[in-house]
């Protein structure tokens, strides 16, 4: 008959414990928490009105943000629109992998809206990111993209 130590039978234990932990995961929590984060699809349209709210995402800083999937080409000329009524709107891109590409607070009109101009440089999902600006406001706004056409 073999002898272990305390440590051994203590490291023995917990190993069992954590496999016994393991095997109660079913399939479905695993996929559950595999898809926590999930961006929204832009519509066929590239136009969407919603409303930010608490339930979003939370910022670290302060604040909510939405995000929005875009599929663009590279050689894409794209501007983006974000217009809100209720809060003080900033728009993200973020590149396919994860740098980002251009923000912008206040649009050229003298708004709190926003909007940003951008040429793509390589094929992608990119992801639109909807937030006010210092973290304060929800409420509804509209976000559209537009590929503009060379001349």
């Amino acid at each position: 008959m073999t002898k272990f130590s305390a440590p051994q039978r203590l490291s023995a234990s917990l190993l069992l414990s954590a496999a016994s932990l393991l095997a109660g995961l079913s399939a479905p929590a695993y996929a559950q928490s595999a898809t926590m984060y999930n961006p929204i699809r832009m519509p066929a349209s590239n136009e969407v009105t919603d409303t930010l709210s608490d339930k979003d995402i939370p910022t670290g800083f302060g604040g909510f943000a939405r995000d929005y999937l875009v599929t663009l080409q590279k050689g894409d000329q794209v501007v983006m629109d974000l217009l809100s009524d209720e809060f003080d709107t900033i728009i993200t891109l973020i590149a396919p992998d994860g740098t980002t590409i251009g923000e912008n607070d206040d649009g050229p009109d003298g708004t709190t809206n926003s909007l940003l101009f951008t040429r793509i440089t390589q094929d992608g999902n990119y992801i639109l990111r909807v937030r006010p600006y210092g973290g304060q406001g929800t409420g509804q706004f509209t976000l559209k993209v537009t590929r503009l056409r060379p001349i």
